[in-house]
């Protein structure tokens, strides 16, 4: 079997909170590690690189902003699987004054066919628990611990 079409990452989800609040959850790393990451170098911001740290399993990864548009749309590039650079993409759109539909994708994945396909859906899972534990967090102030919990037998050893 050939893949035809190489696979993008997607997830989504509606966050029931203004679009301001919700954009500001990803950008602002003061957020953020409540959620996904544990550690940054600072807010993400249009041309500046960044650095992401996911202290409970010893990694990180670093990448470059390449577009932010406030309250719509962030675009970075970051070394993804196997340190392959890959492009993330998440755009904010206001359904009501208190919704926000937030999507985000992955692009550019390579290697071979099945490399590719594994991980477009690592990814989608990945960004499926990103998007979900901020909805707790934003919507009903609750850390899920969502990222810790989902590999607990890589969990570095204190």
């Amino acid at each position: 079997m050939e893949i035809q079409n190489v696979p993008i990452a997607k997830a989504e989800m509606m966050i029931r909170k203004p679009v301001a609040e919700v954009f500001e959850a990803f950008v602002n790393p003061a957020i953020t590690t409540k959620f996904w990451f544990s550690k940054s170098i600072g807010r993400l911001e249009e041309g500046k690189q960044f650095r992401w740290d996911w202290e409970m399993y010893g990694v990180s990864t670093e990448g470059n902003v390449k577009a932010i548009e406030e309250n719509k749309r962030i675009l970075i590039e970051w070394l993804s699987y196997d340190d392959k650079i890959t492009t993330v993409e998440w755009l904010f759109t206001a359904r009501t004054v208190n919704e926000t539909f937030v999507v985000v994708t992955e692009a550019g994945f390579r290697g071979n066919g099945d490399e590719i396909v594994k991980y477009a859906l690592d990814s989608t899972g990945g960004f499926t628990l990103v998007l979900a534990g901020l909805k707790a967090f934003l919507e009903h102030n609750i850390n899920l611990n969502l990222v810790s919990d989902k590999s607990p037998d890589n969990l570095v050893k204190h």
